[in-house]
C-alpha cells in the first residue's frame, strides 16, 4: 500500500489528485471545529469534559461526524444525512417502479437518482438539525452536565432558525466536497470523508484508554487494544476480500464471418455482500427505545425496563437483540440489493449459462441457494465484529470510546481497500507498456 502511494506521488497527474484530496480533507476537518452561531463554546467544552468521553445515545452519529455533533459545529450532522438518504433511495428503488425504471436507464437514470438523493439529504438535514437544536436547548444533549441549560444562551426563534440553516448548509457543503473529491480527486468522496471522520477520533480514544488503565500506568491496556485492533483489521481484510466465484460460460455465436462469445467468466458473490449497512440499521433501531425514554422523561415500569436493558449496552438482552437484528438486516439487504432472477435473465439474454445448470429459472434458484448459504457466515461475522465494543466495555470500561468498534473498522478497512485499488488501477493504466515492450 505504501509503495502504491509512493509511486502515485511520482506521477504528476496522480500527485495533483492526491494533493487536491488532501486539501479538501483539511478544509473538512477545519469545518468540524467551527461552532454554530448562538452556541456557548465554553459551556459545550465544560459539558464535554464532564461527560468524560461517554457519548451516550448519540455515539454512532457523533462517530460519523468526527466528534462534531456534540460540539455543535457547522458540520455537526456530518455525513449521516447523506448515508441515510442513500439507504432510503436504495430501498425505494425496489418498491417504486418509477425509480426501478430510472435505475435501468443507465447513467442518465443514475444521475436522476443522485439528484433525488441530494434533495432528500437536505430534507433530512433540516429534520436532524431541528432535533439536535431542540435537544441542546432542552438540556438533554448532556443530561449530567451542570450548565446543560446554558449551552444555547439565546433561545429566541431567530437564533434557532439560524442554527438550523447553518447546520443544513454544512450538510450541503459536505455533499459538495465529497463530489469534488469524486470528480477531481482519488476515490469515492463521501467514503473518504466518512473515513476521515471516524479515523479522527482514534488518537484521542486510544489515549483515553491509556489514561484509564491501571497496569503499568495504562500501557498494558494500551498495547492490548493495539494488538486486538490489528487482529481485527486482518480479520476484516480477510473476510471482505473473500468471495464465492460462480463460473459462467458464454456460448459462441456466428455473426457473418466473425465468431463472438465462447468466453468464460464468473459472478463474484462476496461473503459480506451487505457491507456495514446491517450494523447501521441495527444500531439505529436500538437507539429508538432509549431516545423515546429520554425525551418523554417517563418513570413508568416500561421506561425503567428499557433504561436497565437497552441504554448501557452490556446487558445480555441487548447483546442478543443486537446480534439478531444484524443477522436479519444482513439477509434483508442482500435480498433487496441482489436479484437472482434479473441476473439469470441477463445471462440468458446474452447466451450465458452456469456449467451444469440450465438457463432461466434453474439458474435463478441456484444463485439464490448459493447466496443464502454464503450470507450466513457473512451475517455471523458482522454480528461478532459489531459486539467488539461490548467486549471492550466489559474488559476495559471503554464504553462508547473504544476506537476499534465493529462499524468503524468495517468502514475504514473497506474504504482503504477500495482507495488503494483505485490508485493501483490508475498506476497500471499509466505504466502499461502493452505490445511495445
Amino acid at each position: 500500500m505504501l509503495t502504491a502511494f509512493a509511486r502515485a506521488f511520482q506521477t504528476p497527474d496522480l500527485r495533483k489528485k492526491l494533493l487536491f484530496t488532501l486539501g479538501i480533507v483539511v478544509l473538512f476537518r477545519l469545518g468540524q471545529h467551527v461552532p454554530v452561531p448562538g452556541v456557548s463554546f465554553e459551556n459545550v467544552n465544560q459539558c464535554m469534559n464532564e461527560a468524560k468521553g461517554s457519548q451516550g445515545l448519540f455515539g454512532l452519529v457523533n462517530m460519523f461526524s468526527g466528534g462534531a455533533l456534540l460540539q455543535l459545529t457547522v458540520l455537526a450532522l456530518g455525513i449521516m444525512p447523506y448515508i441515510t438518504a442513500s439507504i432510503i433511495l436504495q430501498l425505494l428503488v425496489v418498491v417504486i417502479p418509477r425509480l426501478e425504471a430510472l435505475k435501468k436507464e443507465g447513467q442518465a437514470g443514475q444521475a436522476k437518482i443522485t439528484q433525488y438523493t441530494r434533495y432528500l439529504t437536505v430534507a433530512l438535514s433540516i429534520l436532524q438539525a431541528t432535533g439536535l437544536v431542540a435537544t441542546a436547548r432542552s438540556g438533554t444533549l448532556f443530561p449530567q452536565c451542570q450548565v446543560r441549560d446554558q449551552i444555547i444562551p439565546d433561545q429566541s426563534i431567530f437564533t434557532t432558525v439560524t442554527m438550523v440553516i447553518c447546520m443544513t448548509a454544512g450538510s450541503a457543503l459536505i455533499m459538495w466536497l465529497g463530489e469534488l473529491i469524486t470528480d477531481r480527486g482519488i476515490g469515492n468522496g463521501m467514503s473518504i470523508l466518512m473515513f476521515i471522520s471516524i479515523a479522527a477520533g482514534f488518537p484521542g480514544a486510544l489515549w483515553a484508554i491509556k489514561k484509564q488503565g491501571k497496569l503499568a500506568d495504562g500501557w498494558i491496556e494500551f498495547g492490548a487494544v493495539i494488538i486486538s485492533g490489528l487482529a481485527m483489521v486482518a480479520l476484516v481484510v480477510l473476510v471482505e476480500q473473500a468471495q464465492r466465484r460462480v463460473p459462467v460460460q458464454y456460448a459462441k455465436r456466428m455473426i457473418g464471418r466473425r465468431s463472438y462469445g465462447g468466453t468464460s467468466t464468473y459472478i463474484p458473490l462476496k461473503v459480506n455482500q451487505a457491507g456495514v449497512i446491517p450494523v447501521i440499521f441495527a444500531s439505529s433501531l436500538l437507539y429508538i427505545p432509549a431516545l423515546i425514554v429520554q425525551f418523554s422523561g417517563s418513570q413508568a415500569g416500561w421506561a425503567q425496563w428499557i433504561q436497565a436493558h437497552f441504554v448501557k449496552g452490556d446487558h445480555p438482552i441487548y447483546i442478543v437483540t443486537y446480534f439478531v437484528l444484524i443477522v436479519f438486516f444482513a439477509f434483508f439487504y442482500v435480498a433487496i440489493s441482489f436479484n437472482p432472477e434479473e441476473v439469470a435473465d441477463n445471462m440468458k439474454k446474452y447466451g450465458g449459462f452456469i456449467p451444469g445448470i440450465r438457463a432461466g429459472r434453474p439458474t435463478a434458484e441456484y444463485l439464490s441457494y448459493v447466496l443464502n448459504r454464503i450470507t450466513w457466515p457473512g451475517a455471523m461475522y458482522l454480528g461478532l465484529i459489531a459486539l467488539v465494543p461490548t467486549v471492550a466495555l466489559i474488559a476495559f470500561g471503554a464504553q462508547q470510546n473504544f476506537p476499534f468498534g465493529g462499524t468503524s473498522i468495517l468502514i475504514i478497512v473497506g474504504v482503504g481497500l477500495e482507495t488503494v485499488k483505485q490508485i493501483e488501477s490508475q498506476l497500471q493504466q499509466r505504466n502499461y507498456e502493452g505490445f511495445l515492450r
